[in-house]
Formats: structure tokens, C-alpha cells, sequence
């Protein structure tokens, strides 16, 4: 008698999986590897994925706190940086100040383990860099050009942390890279 879930032994009717293609198994009982959910002796498979949220949400000990402050300036560092830097020369400027956004995020995925990584110093760059555009002197003086690539860099600092974001969340879940099913 064969349970809902595909269990029983093979000897009560569950066996004809291999019936008939002339394999090794055939005739004899046995199941095959696709067919064998139920108890077949073997020991069960280890556990890939850690439980859901295990990476998201680590325990938060003074010294993740400090990490979190540390991504934090650097966070406003790295934009007041980028903005003066995007401007001053136009094509490799913005690509240096776009990778140094780029791994400021990495970094803090990379150094913290979790989604907060990016989500930290992101937010502070974001706040930052739209207090200096915000920022108009009397005299018409601002930080920002009224030019593609100040536009070019605020778009791309947001994909390039959306991204990050991303990757690190998809690290978390287990995504294993690889073959499938093997």
C-alpha cells in the first residue's frame, strides 16, 4: 500500500517505474532515482538553502553596529567625492566615481554578509547626493552640472545599488551556481 506522498516499498506496486526498458532495475522491485520519495533506505540529502532569512537578518553585535556607522560615512564620503569627481573629467570621471559606488556597495555586501550592506551606505549616498543637488547658493553656485552626466551619475549609483541589493539577497537565498539536478 502506497502512501500519498509516493512512499512504500517497491515490492507493493510502486516498482514499475523501470518495467519494460530493460535496465538493470527492471524486474527486479527496484525504483528509480527520480521515483524514489519514499523510504528506500538511503540517507536522506543534506540541507542546501539556509532557512529563509537566516543571512537577511544577522544579530546585530557592537561590532556589525560599528560596521554599519563605518558603511555609513563612507557612504557620504563616496558621494560628495563622486560628485566633485563626475564633473572634472567628463567620460573617466563618471566611470571613477561610478566604481567607487559600485565598491563601496560590493564591499559592504561582502563585508557584512547581509542585505543591510548595501542598504546602509546606499541610503546614506542617496540622501547625501540629493542634499548637494538640493543645495543652491544665492550666487546660482551648485555642486551639480546641468549636464548628462550628473543624470548619468544619480541613475547609475541607484541601478548599481539595486543590483548589489539584488545579488546579495539571491547569495542569501542559496542560489547555487551550477549544474541542475546533479
Amino acid at each position: 500500500m502506497s502512501t500519498a506522498k509516493g512512499g512504500g516499498s517497491a515490492a507493493e506496486g510502486n516498482g514499475r517505474e523501470n518495467s519494460g526498458k530493460g535496465g538493470p532495475a527492471a524486474g527486479k522491485g527496484q525504483r528509480s532515482r527520480a521515483g524514489a520519495g519514499g523510504t528506500s533506505g538511503a540517507r536522506p540529502a543534506a540541507r542546501v538553502a539556509p532557512p529563509a532569512g537566516a543571512a537577511l537578518t544577522a544579530p546585530l553585535t557592537p561590532g556589525r553596529i560599528a560596521l554599519y556607522v563605518l558603511l555609513l560615512l563612507a557612504g557620504v564620503l563616496v558621494a560628495c567625492a563622486g560628485t566633485l569627481v563626475q564633473a572634472a573629467w567628463f567620460p573617466g570621471g563618471l566611470v571613477l566615481a561610478l566604481a567607487g559606488v559600485g565598491g563601496l556597495f560590493y564591499g559592504g555586501v561582502r563585508a557584512t554578509g547581509t542585505s543591510a550592506g548595501v542598504l546602509v551606505p546606499g541610503a546614506a549616498w542617496l540622501v547625501t547626493v540629493f542634499a548637494l543637488l538640493s543645495n543652491v547658493r544665492p550666487e546660482g553656485d551648485f555642486l551639480f552640472g546641468a549636464g548628462v552626466g550628473s543624470y548619468i551619475f544619480l541613475l547609475g549609483g541607484i541601478l548599481v545599488a539595486v543590483i548589489c541589493a539584488t545579488a546579495a539577497q539571491m547569495r542569501a537565498t542559496g542560489v547555487r551556481h551550477g549544474r541542475v539536478g546533479g
